[in-house]
């Protein structure tokens, strides 16, 4: 049999490639690893070194694509590159040594493990040999971390170092995202082995996250939907996580139904448009809350009707409803709520058929019940919830700094984090987030520290985009040693603290719930942030008078390649309304300081 000339030039191009892959160069362990982030396309790591990390570190000196960022503390080396994958939607990566370096990383595995956020933290351990005799600074990783990690590995042999690192960050990204820790003793990173190149493809017989819903379910939940009196979208952090927030729009406008995000979901559908009722759950909007109990057909996507979204349970079933949930964890269906339509599959893919049935089906909903149920929440709306007193001339009302904060950037290229408590839900609630993956914060660890090492992380990443930190006085210095990092590594973020002298979540629980015995919740020694900043090598701002409130973000704003830290000295008696209380029902709320 003849055999053309092209042919023949695939099958010499086949061998070729064959050849290049057997042949082999030998490196060491660390070698491998790196070049296994360069095929994986990572920019940034950040870590802190360490003796078990040595040989991965000077690995890293040879190399000058990958930029590593030293942070002051490997707490905030997780949070960081925590903050740039939720910001890209690209898997964050960090560095820390063995004992000590990883047990200060653990908070930050938990925080990303809680929020389902693609990391990959690659830890130092002992020599192989060392390893269970209690040497120094060993600790068992692969024990710690398990309950935090979507997976993690051991190397024992630097032979499979480019298979396991492609398989952690195949783990990572795909199906519901997480952290996947890689721990490397520092013998293996070492060892000179045969190096074959990077895999192109992994396969994993015990790992195979379904993508595609089940398109009968999708039949189900699209009559259902049609069919509703009293529809509603409820939406999470899986919306931003499978970069769905377009498909979930598209969806919306079609059927004219209200929607609500979740603390996670903010950005997935515009804040500013009609149809969003706001953020739901305990300190959600009197009418989003509403709206979720009396719904008589409740399409939840990418969300996990979590504690502090429905409130007691009990209450939530007083109601009837038919229930349709789409999440690509099969583990988070009928987890705390039973659903009646469940769809195990990735948000973007499942939406996408959804939209197609719709648009194939001809069905339309029902004009008249949805024009009597948007009065009804009219109605709601008019109640004015997020009321507080906005024209208070004397003391700095913290609502008030997130609005001016607000309407001040709302058309620039603006990112907000956040860190831990009232002023995080005031953010949440006073910030419109109009598109996604541009509020960042900790949701379901609920992690202090986490605003600067997450602003840092994206200031990097987003070198042109503005991006401001609102904290308090009591989480900014969790982590301000990161100040530091932010001069080294030329990342101006700004700082809004909103500082009322109280660890502010905590007193207001101990207001309402404990008659008012404030234990251990003022702040008696708190340092002056301006000197602090400055000292830091910043711009430090001391404002104590409403009116000063907009000149000072104009003056921040201006001053481009700077961080500045903005102390603002707001209400220390201000509590975050509405609120739900533990253990009651969603629709159970308080709406001001008249209803305690």
């Amino acid at each position: 049999m003849e055999i053309s000339k092209a042919e023949m030039a695939s099958a010499a191009t086949a061998a070729n490639s064959a050849a290049s892959y057997s042949s082999s160069v030998d490196l060491r362990g660390g070698e491998i690893l790196v070049k296994a982030l360069q095929a994986e396309n990572v920019k940034y790591i950040w870590g802190y070194p360490g003796g078990a990390v040595l040989h991965i570190y000077d690995a890293f000196f040879k190399q000058d694509t990958i930029q590593h960022v030293l942070v002051r503390h490997e707490q905030a080396a997780v949070h960081a590159a925590d903050g740039y994958a939720r910001a890209t939607g690209d898997v964050g990566v960090a560095l820390v040594t063995s004992g000590p370096g990883l047990t200060n990383a653990v908070t930050g595995i938990a925080t990303a493990y809680m929020d389902s956020i693609p990391m990959v933290i690659i830890s130092g351990q002992v020599p192989t040999a060392a390893i269970g005799l209690d040497a120094f600074q060993e600790c068992d990783t692969v024990g710690i971390t398990r309950p935090i990690v979507k997976h993690n590995f051991l190397v024992k042999d630097a032979r499979d170092m480019a298979l396991i690192m492609k398989k952690a960050f195949h783990i990572a990204r795909s199906g519901r995202p997480g952290p996947v820790v890689v721990d490397v003793p520092k013998d293996v990173s070492f060892n000179k082995v045969p190096y074959h190149g990077y895999p192109e493809t992994v396969e994993m017989r015990s790992y195979n996250p379904v993508r595609k819903g089940h398109s009968g379910q999708i039949r189900k939940a699209l009559q259902l939907l049609m069919a509703a009196k009293r529809p509603y979208i409820y939406t999470g952090g899986g919306v931003l996580l499978s970069n769905a927030s377009a498909e979930l729009r598209q969806l919306v406008d079609m059927l004219g139904y209200p929607v609500t995000n979740t603390l996670m979901g903010l950005g997935a559908y515009p804040a500013t448009d009609p149809k969003f009722l706001g953020m739901l759950g305990m300190h959600g909007t009197w009418e989003a809350n509403n709206a979720m109990q009396h719904s008589d057909v409740l399409l939840a996507v990418g969300a996990r009707f979590d504690d502090r979204v429905i409130g007691n349970p009990k209450h939530f079933a007083q109601n009837e409803r038919k229930i349709i949930h789409i999440d690509i964890d099969p583990s988070s269906i009928s987890k705390r709520v039973k659903v009646d339509v469940p769809i195990v599959g990735d948000v973007k893919d499942v939406l996408t058929e959804l939209i197609a049935m719709i648009k194939e089906s001809g069905l339309k909903p029902d004009s008249n019940a949805l024009g009597a149920w948007w009065s009804t929440i009219d109605g709601w709306r008019k109640r004015d919830c997020m009321k507080y007193d906005s024209e208070n001339t004397e003391v700095i009302k913290p609502q008030k700094v997130i609005q001016t904060l607000y309407n001040m950037t709302k058309d620039a290229d603006t990112y907000i984090t956040s860190d831990v408590g009232q002023h995080q839900m005031w953010a949440a609630q006073y910030y419109k987030f109009n598109e996604p993956r541009r509020w960042i914060n900790s949701g379901g660890l609920g992690t202090m520290g986490v605003g600067i090492p997450y602003a840092m992380g994206i200031k990097l990443a987003k070198p042109d985009s503005e991006v401001f930190c609102v904290t308090g006085e009591g989480s900014v210095q969790m982590c301000i040693q990161e100040l530091s990092t932010c001069l080294q590594y030329n990342t101006p973020i700004k700082i809004v603290s909103l500082n009322n002298r109280y660890l502010g979540m905590v007193r207001q629980w101990q207001e309402i719930e404990y008659s008012g015995r404030y234990s251990h919740s003022y702040m008696d020694a708190l340092p002056d942030f301006v000197k602090l900043a400055e000292a830091y090598g910043h711009v430090g701002m001391l404002i104590e008078r409403p009116e000063d409130v907009e000149p000072a973000l104009r003056e921040a704003r201006k001053l481009k390649d700077r961080t500045v830290f903005m102390d603002f000295r707001t209400d220390p008696t201000e509590n975050v309304f509405p609120m739900v209380q533990a253990g009651k029902g969603i629709t159970e709320m308080l709406l001001s300081p008249e209803d305690l």
